[in-house]
């Protein structure tokens, strides 16, 4: 009778959720959830890191965003950074329309990443993942309350935007990754001095690439 009570509701139960219910409070607890992937074969599907990380909420979204630029093995791919490119600008468009479950064309969801890399770049992110956390807790929260999150929407679409570009400019990918990072913390840790440095990683980001292109 349990088991069937329990096919049951995991029929009835909603899709593309967190399945802790919440989003993830810090770095650990987003890199504590992509280890828990399962996904068939040894690739791993963007849409399933999705759905796990969950599409509700603007900041896990920039995080992991951040995450995936920044991580070596999967940033350094050719290609990478356009495609972030591409996810953060309809992010970041769909949040400043005020739709409250992000949507993405297929061609993105269904991009693969081998299973071993993503783990490999989850160790290696872990350590720094650790020291940061510790420093993260709600402090300026003006910066990042409901209407100052346009402000960051459309910083991060003007990263987004650069994105094709910086994958001919050495480093600026990592700039960028770095930007959206902190970013995506401010957000879920309301921290409002944590925005405050990604403006300015922002303003270095774009004058690297005026600098580059001059």
């Amino acid at each position: 009778m349990k088991v069937a009570a329990m096919s049951s509701a995991s029929r009835h139960a909603p899709d593309n959720t967190d399945p802790l219910g919440k989003d993830p409070a810090g770095l650990v607890s987003l890199l504590q959830l992509l280890v828990k992937i399962h996904d068939d074969g040894t690739t791993v599907r963007l849409g399933t890191v999705l759905d796990l990380v969950g599409r509700r909420s603007f900041g896990p979204m920039l995080l992991l965003a951040g995450l995936i630029t920044l991580a070596p093995l999967i940033g350094d791919i050719p290609g990478v950074p356009t495609l972030i490119g591409i996810f953060v600008f309809l992010i970041a468009l769909q949040m400043m329309l005020g739709r409250k479950h992000f949507w993405l064309p297929s061609f993105l969801l269904d991009r693969r990443i081998q299973r071993q890399t993503l783990h490999k770049a989850v160790v290696w992110l872990m350590p720094t993942a650790r020291f940061t956390d510790r420093f993260l807790r709600p402090r300026l929260t003006f910066v990042v309350n409901r209407r100052a999150r346009f402000g960051v929407a459309t910083l991060a679409m003007l990263i987004s935007l650069l994105m094709p570009v910086m994958e001919f400019i050495p480093f600026s990918a990592n700039v960028a990754g770095l930007t959206l990072t902190v970013f995506g913390l401010a957000l879920i840790t309301r921290d409002g001095l944590l925005a405050l440095i990604a403006f300015i990683l922002t303003g270095l980001g774009v004058g690297v690439i005026a600098w580059a292109l001059l």
